[in-house]
This record gives C-alpha cells, structure tokens and sequence, in this order.
C-alpha cells in the first residue's frame, strides 16, 4: 500500500492535470454538432493509454463513434480482467445554471466541477492512472484490457456489434467497470445491481398550426393540457405506475432482503436538505433505498410545446412533446415494457388529438453476484483502502451494456464506483471531489492484486 501512496503522491499534480485536459473535451454524443470533439477526445484517450503502458492500442471504428481498445497481457496464465468506461458525456444543458463553463474545469473546495467530471471521465480514468502506477512499479498481477466506448449516454448502439465481431479480443474473467457510486467516502459500498432502461419520446398533435389563444382557446384542445393530463395519468394516489401488465414480471424482495439493503447508513432529513425539498415523494410502502435501487420508475425528463420564449405570446400550441425514461429491475424485458408504454399510451388518448410515440433507446436490468472471486476481491481492496467492509448496495442507473457482456460474452461484472449520488451526474455543475479520485487509483491496483491471488 505505501508504494501505491507514494506513486500518486509523486505524480497527482500530473494525473489531475490529465484529467482536466480530457475534461475540457466537449465529447457530447447527442448532438451532431460536437462530432469532431468526440473523436478528438477517442484518440486523446488511446494515446494516453500507450503513455501508460498499454500494447495494441487502437481507435476501433463503429458506425456511429469509435470504441478505444488497448490491452497488457502479462502471462496468459494469469486472470485476464477487461476494464469498461465511457468518454462520451451529457450535454451540459442549461448553460445558465452552470457556476462556471461545464467544459473548462474547476476545483472548488476540493471538488472538480466539469461535465463528465464523474459521468464517466473522472472514473475511468483512474483506471488509466492505476494502469500506470501498476507499471511504473512492477506491480500488476493480472491482464488488463481496456474497451472505452463513445455512445454510451445515447444508448450504446453499435458497441453490441462491436462485442459480437470481436469476442476472442474480449475475452476476459471479469468486467471492471467504475460508472456507478458509493453511499459516501465514510460508508464505502459496492453496487450489486443495476435497473434497465426504457426511453422513448411522446408527441401530442391537436390543431394543424399553432392558434390564436383567445379566438380558438375554450374550442379547440389543447396539446399541452391533453398530454399535461396523459401523463399524470400515468401515476395513480400512492404512486403507483397504471400502465396494464408493468408490474407482472417485477421481482420483488424478500423481507431479509429488504431488511439487510435498508440497514445501510442514510438520513432522510440530510437526503432532503441536499436537494432542497421538504418533502420526499414515491410509491407507497417502500423505503428511499427500495425505491432508487430495486423499484420501477416512470419519469418525465423534459416536457415542451407551445411558446417559451422571453414575454408573453397567447398562443394555443399544435403540438406538445415529452421525453420519458422507465427504470426497470430484474425480470423486466424494456422491449417489452415500452410495447406496454405505447399500447398505453395509444389507448388513452382522446379522440380530438393525435399521439405518436418514438422509442430511442433501452437495456436490460441486471444484479451482480456477491460470491465471486471478482466481488471478494473487489470487497478486500476496498476494506484495506477505506479501512472497513464495503456495503453491499443496489443502483438505481442504468449501464445497458452490462447485460450484454454477460449474454454475448458470458462474463460477470464487478460495479467498483467510487462516485456519490450527490456529484449531479446529468446536472448543471457536475462534480468529483479530488479525493475520491485520487482514492481509486489507489483502491484499484489492490483489486488486481487481491483478483490473482484469490484465483490461484
């Protein structure tokens, strides 16, 4: 360990610096118009892989942004661990809501301020950074490869056909993957599942054009209050999502499960003051934890139509449109819950407006194993670091990807975030706090080391 401590010591300055040199890549996936940066930051990252250590580094094209690849193979007897990341990021909108330029990186009371700060720039490159201590020292006990992908915040298209053509190159014993968090730095933990995802597009039309307000208004529906009512329809009193057959498949909780996940540390008065609200809000029954790790969701993640401009223009809008995203947990297909969402959807829609519904993107929910070789290890590098047992937690994000390594590759996953829920992933002011980035470079040559030894 106190080589490990010296290393960084000798070198943070430099790792921070490289850090906020490919955190001022605006590499947003969603919008065309940032294409040249996202592959600018693919190839910054292949190069400093090759600065690290790694051999056969190369910028994998896919029909949408490439996949960087790069390995070490030490002894091809010894365990082969294949590290997952993502260098593409959110778009920083609101602009407005930013305390300074989401592409130029700040550090305010010990925290990195950036888009894609933890999301998944800050996470995956400790890795790169744990990659080179490991060499540097003569330390690494394992194989490494490294697949960083370009489309994961726009659902991951083409990396399955890339996994598909490229199985043999993959081929690993374990999936390390650092894009999730911990309860906090006082309370470390290990995410064990993962919730799917559905995402899809609404859109409401009423009239042929936008209308005057006063000549039309009291005549004519309006699109925004139609789907403003569609949507809340979605819910019932206590929470509850009302689509036909949402629930039928959702695996629900033993008593001594849901006893051990709510034994964790957690103050609601602190969850609420952290946001600002008086009040938390959520399906009946269940516990904050139970409802952002192993319940469904239904969210609206943005709503328009009509006039939103500066001032005042009385206008009754011809079309209104929302975005909705479903979390989904173990036995949930998103296929099928967003052919759920659209017969719904569809079928509730009165008579004097026109609904389409537009899927975008979707994966699979998954749960992680605790008696794996890969979690053990995760679980004692984790203890040595922080100096206390890592709890054992479920996420309520989604990482589509990570079902299908399992189903094409055959291979486990290991989630070792060393993020928090509170470091506002997708959110103006995006953070991560300096420690927690220095303390996985740190925690990480321990997995590897503890990973050979207990596969031996």
């Amino acid at each position: 360990m106190q080589q490990i401590k010296s290393y960084i010591e000798q070198n943070k300055q430099r790792m921070l610096d490289e850090l906020f040199e490919l955190l001022r890549f605006p590499s947003v996936s969603a919008d065309p118009k940032y294409k040249s940066d996202v592959l600018k930051t693919a190839d910054y990252v292949a190069q400093k892989l090759r600065d690290a250590g790694a051999d056969n580094v190369e910028v994998c094209e896919t029909a949408g942004y490439p996949v960087v690849y790069g390995e070490k193979i030490i002894n091809p007897a010894k365990p082969t661990v294949l590290v997952y990341g993502h260098y593409d990021v959110q778009p920083a909108d609101p602009l407005e809501l930013w305390e300074t330029p989401p592409f130029e990186p700040t550090i305010r009371d010990n925290r990195i301020y950036a888009r894609g700060a933890c999301d998944d720039k800050g996470q995956f490159y400790m890795h790169v950074k744990a990659f080179e201590l490991m060499m540097q020292t003569g330390t690494l006990a394992c194989n490494i490869k490294f697949m960083i992908e370009g489309e994961e915040e726009v659902g991951s298209d083409n990396l399955g056909p890339f996994v598909q053509v490229n199985k043999d190159r993959l081929k690993a014993d374990v999936i390390l993957i650092s894009d999730t968090a911990m309860i906090s730095m006082k309370h470390p933990s290990l995410e064990t599942g993962l919730r799917g995802l559905s995402y899809l597009e609404v859109e409401v039309t009423g009239p042929n054009r936008d209308l005057h307000s006063g000549v039309y208004g009291g005549a004519v529906a309006n699109p925004a209050t139609i789907l403003a009512k569609m949507i809340a329809s979605l819910h019932d009193d206590n929470n509850h999502i009302t689509i036909p057959g949402f629930y039928n498949d959702v695996a629900e909780l033993s008593e001594a499960e849901r006893m051990a996940l709510n034994n964790a540390p957690y103050s609601e008065e602190e969850y609420k003051a952290d946001l600002g609200i008086n009040e938390l809000w959520g399906e009946k029954g269940y516990s904050t934890f139970e409802r952002t790790g192993t319940r469904p969701t239904l969210e609206v993640n943005g709503i328009w139509g009509g006039y939103i401009g500066e001032g005042a223009k009385t206008v009754l809008p011809s079309k209104a449109h929302a975005k909705i995203s479903m979390r989904l947990v173990p036995n949930q297909i998103s296929a099928t819950i967003t052919k759920f969402f659209t017969d719904h959807f569809l079928r509730i829609a009165p008579p004097y407006v026109k609904v389409k519904v537009t899927p975008h993107h979707g994966g699979e929910p998954v749960v992680t194993p605790t008696d794996s070789v890969a979690y053990r290890a995760a679980q004692k590098a984790i203890a040595e670091s922080f100096g206390k047992e890592p709890i054992p937690t479920r996420g309520g994000g989604s990482i589509p990807i990570v079902a299908l390594f399992e189903a094409e590759l055959g291979i486990k996953t290991v989630l070792m975030g060393f993020g928090l829920d509170s470091d506002n992933l997708h959110s103006p002011n995006e953070k991560y706090d300096v420690y927690n980035y220095y303390k996985g470079i740190e925690t990480i040559p321990l997995f590897y080391k503890y990973f050979d030894e207990l596969s031996a």
